[in-house]
């Protein structure tokens, strides 16, 4: 029998502590701010990451990206819960409003932007089991502060000067 992870309340919001199952309503979960210059996103693990599958809620204002420009050695998927984003993806720019699915597969270059005149609220899954990660340097990245100047492989060489992600409460309005 599988036993149920304990949700534990913090300063900012409950995260699950140990493995096991849990439920948790992503208002009332931990989240974390990267802005500027990212997003704000609730990951839902705890201090055991979930070795396999991530899962993810980022909310993305006009103009914010999600990350830099990137392919990895897992697929991803993306599904617009309300707003509208841009998908940058090999090069193209791909206008994306709620209820868009996206799939990446492996080794799909892409990044998010938060587009329209309101916060755009996806959901982010993806594979974690094959290692790899790649930051290419895209033009039609750049020109939206989403991409590296220098290709690299290393996430602490693209994210060089960016500020860690800092745990913060749920933000009254951003999910619908």
């Amino acid at each position: 029998m599988v036993p149920e992870a304990q949700l534990v309340e913090t300063e900012h919001g409950l995260v699950p502590e140990g493995e096991g199952w849990f439920v948790v309503n992503a208002r009332e979960a931990r989240w974390v701010d990267r802005s500027p210059p990212f997003d704000r996103s609730c990951r839902f693990e705890g201090e055991a990451l979930f070795p396999q599958l991530g899962v993810n809620i980022r909310v993305l204002d006009p103009g914010r990206p999600n990350c830099y420009y990137h392919a990895e050695a897992d697929q991803e998927d993306v599904l617009v819960l309300a707003g509208e984003c841009l998908l940058v993806v090999e090069g193209q720019e791909r206008r994306l409003r709620a209820w868009d699915f996206v799939h990446l597969a492996p080794w799909t270059e892409h990044v998010l932007v938060g587009a329209g005149d309101r916060p755009c609220v996806v959901v982010m899954v993806g594979g974690r089991e094959k290692p790899g990660i790649r930051y290419p340097a895209s033009e039609a990245a750049l020109v939206h502060g989403a991409g590296v100047e220098r290709e690299t492989e290393s996430p602490e060489e693209a994210y060089a000067g960016i500020p860690p992600r800092r745990p913060t409460r749920y933000r009254d309005g951003d999910l619908p």
